[in-house]
Formats: structure tokens, sequence, C-alpha cells
């Protein structure tokens, strides 16, 4: 080998070794190193797409790095400057490549600072609640409560106004529930308006009690779950002493607010009244001194919360979203769904019918998750759950179990891994905003146990194609391969505002993306989230992205994005 050919080989492996990000698993390695400086919260970490070296130089993805500290040193340089030329050229050429390679560490390292300074900024800008904070309103008198508003298998909803904060007078011209069609711009734009929120701005869950008892401690501690979105003045303050148990262990915490996840204002006990309907609606779970043939307890637990519009599942009845619309809601789903992992929360009950739905100044729609009657909340925050017996409760809409959930078998040492089956569920549930039939329910008839990825039917040709990609991802089977919450966000986030940004990126360098990052934090501080009428979606959104800027998971969902594109480049030239 000539020694222009050895160098000419040492430089086109550090090339390619740079170009192509292939020493991430060696950027990986550092940054956990350094995860106690750049990590501010715990992340969900999955699976990136990767470009593949010959398998000859694959030993080097692991130890280029010490091997730049050899080739640097004095005792390395000794121990070969005394071989042919043909070796030191070798040797030459390739600490060229591993220079390039310390150099693209020192890019990440500088990237990794601007996510962390960023987060830090971000983080301390808490989401802050639309309704007014009031001091009272512990007990079932302090409320009008009006018509029922839904029913559940374990509760019913009742509209509710506060008593102690009565609605404006201005604000008492209002009408039922209608729609409007609004054909000014030549087209049925749809939308779903409750001008009666203004005299009913609460909503009141009361929880239908078969055997907790009727003592405040035993309600609480049987209904614990429903407390999980429960707000820190929700309780009493000698109702907060009562000790919480969870499905297994002591619920320690309960889930911070987000603009994407119900709020619980307040929550006491009460004897159970004959409400609007009751009879008619739920006989059988009203105590017998008000139904003789009733199973119900005297006593249950009372949850006062915001009042929204409708529900997912009714707003899509009537009006299927348009690209971007339907790509905001989806990634709302995602911030939301990724607020619960991160504080070691699943769901485990998510479905269109699940989700609340109100309108912003704009008019675009705010998913709220709610109904965390299912959820596991541990004290560990580990979202993995011991299954060793078939009584072990997985959750609850069984045709939107993740496949990993619905295929456990139980036995010893047997654990389910909840991490990134709510992100499935995501999945599943975004058809339904697109105007499909959901895939695992009846009318397509698909199941979550056996399904293959290939079955999946395929969405209308208007969903962007980023979106679609991000589906497919999400209803993997395998979780190993299936990204998280929060890196599908992220690839979401990139698709509508940063499209430019990663126009011009590679798999490799994170600097270009960095810049992008600093631009977009200086707009969405300087416009706020707040427009004339309330709080928006898209800045809620953005600021949330940015609070949660964790460089591994950005530069996962960047690989994706890529790959995905590459993927389409290619199957156009193909055809």
């Amino acid at each position: 080998m000539s020694v222009k050919h050895a160098i000419s080989r040492g430089l086109e492996l550090g090339r390619s070794v740079f170009q192509l990000g292939l020493l991430k698993s060696g950027g990986r390695v550092a940054a956990r190193l350094r995860a106690d400086r750049f990590r501010v919260g715990p992340s969900v970490r999955t699976v990136q797409p990767q470009a593949f070296l010959p398998s000859r130089y694959r030993y080097y993805r692991t130890s280029l790095k010490g091997l730049a500290a050899q080739l640097q040193s004095a005792g390395f340089r000794r121990g070969f400057t005394g071989g042919s030329p043909r070796n030191r050229a070798v040797f030459l050429a390739f600490g060229l490549g591993v220079g390039l390679i310390e150099q693209q560490l020192e890019d990440d390292r500088k990237s990794a600072a601007t996510c962390q300074e960023i987060q830090a900024v971000f983080s301390k800008k808490r989401f802050q609640s639309p309704l007014k904070p009031f001091t009272s309103g512990y007990k079932l008198e302090d409320y009008i409560i009006g018509n029922q508003i839904g029913k559940g298998s374990n509760a019913a909803v009742y509209e509710a106004a506060a008593q102690f904060a009565p609605p404006k007078e201005s604000e008492r011209k209002c009408s039922l529930v209608q729609l409007r069609e609004d054909e000014e711009e030549g087209e049925k734009a749809r939308s779903l308006t409750c001008c009666s929120l203004r005299n009913f701005p609460l909503a009141i869950k009361m929880m239908w009690n078969f055997g907790a008892g009727s003592s405040s401690e035993d309600i609480l501690k049987s209904m614990s779950q429903e407390l999980v979105p429960a707000g820190p003045l929700a309780l009493k303050q000698e109702k907060e002493q009562i000790t919480l148990d969870g499905q297994f262990g002591v619920l320690s915490k309960r889930v911070s607010a987000h603009p994407n996840v119900i709020r619980v204002y307040r929550a006491f006990t009460a004897d159970v009244p004959l409400l609007p309907g009751a009879q008619e609606e739920y006989p059988d779970v009203l105590p017998a001194r008000l139904n003789p043939a009733g199973l119900g307890n005297n006593r249950t637990l009372f949850l006062v919360m915001k009042n929204y519009p409708c529900t997912l599942r009714q707003y899509l009845e009537v009006s299927t979203p348009g690209r971007r619309q339907g790509t905001l809601m989806v990634l709302q789903l995602l911030e939301g769904v990724d607020h619960l992992c991160r504080q070691g929360i699943a769901h485990r009950d998510l479905k269109s019918d699940n989700v609340l739905l109100e309108f912003d100044s704009d008019g675009c729609p705010r998913l709220v998750i709610t109904d965390f009657g299912c959820c596991l909340a541990q004290s560990d925050s580990s979202l993995q759950l011991p299954f060793n017996s078939i009584w072990v409760n997985r959750g609850g809409n069984a045709s939107l179990m993740a496949p990993e959930v619905v295929t456990a078998v139980p036995g010893c040492g047997v654990v389910i891994d909840y991490s990134k089956a709510d992100a499935w569920a995501v999945g599943a549930i975004s058809y339904e905003i697109f105007g499909q039939h959901n895939p695992f329910y009846r009318a397509v008839g698909l199941e979550s146990r056996n399904y293959q990825e290939k079955q999946l039917p395929s969405l209308p040709s208007s969903v962007p194609a980023d979106v679609q990609l991000v589906i497919r991802l999400l209803l993997r089977r395998n979780p190993s391969k299936r990204p998280s919450a929060r890196v599908t966000a992220n690839m979401l986030h990139l698709s509508l505002w940063g499209r430019k940004a990663l126009a011009n990126q590679d798999s490799a360098g994170m600097r270009g993306l960095a810049d992008w990052l600093l631009c977009q934090s200086a707009v969405v501080l300087l416009k706020g989230c707040s427009g004339p009428s309330g709080n928006k979606v898209e800045a809620e959104l953005q600021r949330s992205f940015l609070a949660n800027l964790d460089l591994e998971d950005l530069r996962t969902a960047v690989g994706f994005l890529l790959y995905g594109r590459e993927q389409r480049q290619a199957c156009i030239l193909s055809a």
C-alpha cells in the first residue's frame, strides 16, 4: 500500500465517521456521563435510525475517544515513530479523522449546553390555569348544579357554578350547545360552541361508590387514582394528611399542571344527592335511601373541574380537522402523554371519549386528557407493573391496549412496561383525528394482540408525510423500536416550525439546529403565550417543546425525519 493511498484511506474513514454521525453512540455515552450537568428531568430513550460503517471499522465506535487521547500522547507517538513510513502515514491520517470526531463531540457539548440553557428558561414558566383561584368550595352546598353532561362506567358529570362566584349579568346571554355552519369563506367549517359555559363554568364529577365504605378516609384511599391530576389546594388541609394509597405503594405525588392535562380544583366527600336524571340514568348505583333497590353507599367522592364544551369524539363526529389543525391536535396528545410519563404516570385508558376539547382565541382546538381512574401512578415512577396474577388490573379500554400490555402473560417475575403504551394509543386515536375509523375498533377489526404493521390502513394523502411517519412509528408492535412520546412530539415540532432548519440539516452535526432553537426561543419569548382572549394553543406547544429540550431526544427526532424523507425520495426515484 502506498503512503498516498494510506493517507487517503485514513482521511476517508475520518470523514465517513464524521459525516454519517456513526459515533453518536460514543456521544450518547458521553452525554450519560454528563447527565447531571445537562439533564433537568428524566426522558424516555428510543432506538435511532443508523447508517452503517463497514464491519471492519465498527470497533472504533466505542474506542475512538480514548484512541484520540492516545494519539495525542507522547508515549504513543514514540511507539510508532520508529516504524515504516506507511505505518506513520496511516496513524497520521487516522489521527486527523479522530480530530474531526473530537470537533463533533465539542459541538455536541455546546449544543447540549444551549439546550440546557433554553430548557432552564422555559421550565420556570409554569402553566397558569385560566380559572381564577378560589378559597372556598369544599362542600357540595357551595355549588349550583345544572344538567348532566356526561356519564361513564364509574361516574356521572354535571355542569356547575360556584355560589360564591356567580357569573356576571353580561355573561348570562347564552344558549345551549349548538352547531354553526360558517359558509362565508366558501367552505363549511363547523365549530362547536357552548355559551352555557358562561353560566356553568365548572363541572362536578360524582363517583359511584359500591364498595369503598362511607368514611372519607376509605373513599379517598379507594379512589386515590382520581386525585392524580388534583391541584395543591384540591383537598382540605386535614384531608391532605390522609395517606393516599395507590394500586401499589403510597401515592406520594400528583401530576403538575399542564395545558393538555385536566386539573381537579376541588375534591371532597359528601352524601349522594338525587341529581337530575339520576333515577332514569343510573338508579342501581344510588344508595338505598334514594332507591330501595340501589347498591351504592351513602357517601362518595366529588371532583370539581373546568367545564369543557365537548369530548374529542363528539367534536370529530361533526368536524374533520385540516392538515395543520389535525397535526396540532396529535401533537397536543403527545405533549400531554410525555408530561405524564416524565412524572411517572401512565394513563392506561386513552381514547377519544377521555379527551376533552375547547377552542383557543384563534379557534384552534385545545385537547385535554381526563379520567385518571385507571392510571398507574406508583411512588417509584417506574411505569412498570408486576404482573404475577390474572387479577392484576392492566388498564381500561382493551381495544386500545398496546401490544406489550395485551399480550403479557402473568407469571413470577413478569413486569409490564407502560412507558410507551399511551404513545401507542395516541397513534391509534390519530386515525380518528384525520377522519378515519380507528383501526382497532370493530369497523376495521384489527386487534392489538396480533395485528401486523403492514395491515394498518393507509391514511388520506392530505395528511402530511411527516405526520404519517409519526403515526406509523407510534404503532410499531415492538416497544423497543417504537419512539417515545417526547421524540415523536419533537418530530412534529420540527415539521411544523423547523422545516427550513431541517432542510439543511445532516445527521452528524447539530450546530445549525442549535441556532434555530435560539431564534425560536427569542420569538416565543417576544410573542408571549396569551392572545386577547386567552392562551393560544400554538404558543403553549412551543413553550412545552422548549421547556423539555434534550439533545439526544432532538437528535433522534432529526434522525427519524431524515430517514423518512430519504425513504420517500427513494420510493419516488424507483417509481
